[in-house]
């Protein structure tokens, strides 16, 4: 295990739980990019749930944070997350359709600044929405 103050050479082997799609216990999120912003679909199903019918909210922050790592990597930058500060809005239901929504909003020569929302398909509703700090790695693969 890394101490704090090493660097982690970041690679990717298809495994990641919010994205990887060789991991039968994942999300499998698939994202679009477009003149700075990222969208992805999720469809949240009952193995999702923490109580009954209702989203956890840590798959939720998942979406989220992946949606705002992916906008980074989408314009060429292998952030990790330093910082996360999510609001829920609203619960969000087994079998509801859901659009994550990501840009970056600032760049620095260390940190980016980034917001993400999680909005229901059918009305535009905003289940929750993040703001995060994203460290830009030293060492990509």
């Amino acid at each position: 295990m890394p101490r704090n103050d090493e660097q982690v050479k970041l690679e990717d082997d298809s495994w990641c739980f919010a994205c990887g799609k060789k991991n039968e216990c994942g999300l499998k999120l698939s994202f679009q990019y477009s003149e700075g912003k990222l969208t992805s679909e999720f469809t949240p199903s009952k193995s999702h749930q923490g109580y009954k019918g209702i989203t956890h909210g840590g798959i939720i922050t998942t979406i989220l944070d992946e949606a705002m790592i992916q906008a980074a990597i989408a314009e060429g930058i292998m952030p990790v997350t330093a910082e996360i500060n999510v609001k829920f809005k609203r619960p969000l239901t087994a079998g509801e359709e859901t659009i994550a929504e990501a840009e970056i909003v600032k760049k620095g020569s260390r940190l980016i600044e980034a917001h993400s929302r999680l909005i229901r398909k059918n009305d535009g509703v905003v289940i929750a929405e993040a703001d995060a700090k994203l460290l830009i790695s030293k060492n990509p693969a």
